[in-house]
């Protein structure tokens, strides 16, 4: 294989970030923006020149994402983000990217077109996930409010009020509010400090905790908290989490016509998951499983964790993306950087920014009709990987520097 041929970011040495983001959750997602325009005039603020949504279940507040993205200049990428079991490594018992699950896969789409009409597969497999979900919340639902019952509060709320505030709260339709875990942590959280005040507080979390709170009074503390001592596996208001198989996260993202993207955790959980331990062996094992691209949150890693997986991943002819999240309540910087701040390396910088430049023109050469850099199968087409990155990179960065949006 030829060397890499990179796509160094435009005005690299005027703007020495990253002026790329990959991976946000818009509302009605849980996250820490307020609503789609928050998030993207956040971006535009710190000279984001591209920024990715990646959301669970429901994509139609991307038309609202685009319109929002022409308004600010800022190109808009689609993303989908799905919970899989890859089902020979959960039966071995193998850590993937969930520390806390074996064999759970967090699964990544890239470049989706969430304007398209649903395939007849793609509506089934949805159909599945969100019912399942939806079911899970609502049982989680009245656990939680079983709980802080014993402990002596009684919190009106039900999973349908829930999504109702969520809704009202993003500025979209409720039916396209599927709840998550910390939707429903947020909800108790507000609710409880409604009811309790700070004095009487303590006692009605030690209550419903079964052990002293370690957080009172600030609020994302407390719903981080209410997630880890009562909804994570074998505690009160755990409910089991039903995931796609692999081989439907991996086709819905295909049927959306995107590239199916591993996101990786590295040392983001210590002691590393078994899979993506060795870099090099995570590459061999993602090529097994028709992956071709990998994504990291690097504000998760040490600077030097994510130089040494962005370059093994890269030099393997796969392409790397970095984004942020915003999944919690804190209102981090948009721009990725890695552990406590630390900029990314320059080398670093070029490759994620190649990647997200890959992806928009995949995106783009799909809106218009011709092959992505993935095809229906999953694979690359045919002929020399680092001319056809080097390729859909050029495409990509073109349309940036133009701050092309789709229609």
């Amino acid at each position: 294989m030829s060397s890499p041929s990179l796509v160094a970011p435009p005005d690299a040495e005027a703007a020495p970030g990253l002026p790329a983001n990959t991976h946000v959750h818009l509302p009605p997602n849980f996250s820490a923006f307020d609503d789609v325009e928050d998030a993207v005039s956040a971006a535009a603020r710190e000279g984001i020149r591209v920024m990715g949504a990646s959301n669970f279940h429901d994509l139609r507040v991307y038309r609202r994402f685009t319109e929002a993205a022409r308004a600010a200049g800022v190109v808009p990428l689609y993303g989908l983000e799905l919970i899989s079991v890859v089902e020979p490594l959960r039966a071995a018992g193998i850590r993937v990217n969930d520390p806390a699950n074996p064999g759970r896969m967090y699964l990544c789409g890239k470049g989706v077109d969430p304007f398209r009409e649903p395939t007849p597969a793609a509506r089934r497999i949805d159909a599945v996930s969100r019912a399942a979900n939806r079911e899970r919340a609502a049982r989680m639902t009245s656990l939680l409010r079983e709980r802080f019952a014993s402990a002596g509060v009684e919190l009106d709320l039900s999973d349908t009020a829930i999504a109702a505030d969520v809704a009202g709260r993003a500025g979209v339709p409720v039916d396209w509010v599927v709840l998550q875990e910390r939707h429903l942590a947020r909800a108790f959280q507000r609710a409880l400090f409604e009811a309790v005040g700070p004095d009487d507080r303590a006692a009605r979390l030690e209550a419903a905790y079964g052990a002293a709170p370690s957080a009172v009074e600030d609020a994302g503390a407390v719903q981080g908290e209410i997630r880890s001592r009562l909804m994570r596996a074998g505690c009160p208001a755990f409910v089991e989490e039903t995931a796609l198989s692999f081989d439907d996260a991996y086709h819905l993202i295909l049927e959306w016509g995107g590239i199916p993207a591993y996101p990786t955790l590295a040392d983001g959980t210590s002691p590393l998951c078994p899979f993506e331990a060795d870099p090099r062996e995570l590459v061999r094992r993602l090529h097994d499983l028709g992956i071709h691209a990998a994504e990291l949150i690097p504000m998760r890693n040490a600077p030097e964790t994510v130089d040494t997986y962005v370059h093994a991943c890269r030099s393997a002819g796969m392409i790397v993306t970095a984004g942020t999240e915003h999944n919690t309540p804190a209102r981090i910087p948009v721009e990725p950087t890695a552990r406590g701040g630390s900029a990314l390396s320059d080398a670093t910088r070029a490759i994620l920014y190649e990647g997200a430049c890959v992806v928009a023109g995949h995106q783009a050469e799909r809106a218009a009709g011709r092959p992505g850099f993935v095809g229906a199968d999953g694979q690359p087409g045919p002929g020399d990987t680092e001319a056809r990155i080097r390729r859909f990179a050029v495409i990509g960065a073109e349309l940036i520097e133009r701050r092309s949006v789709p229609a």
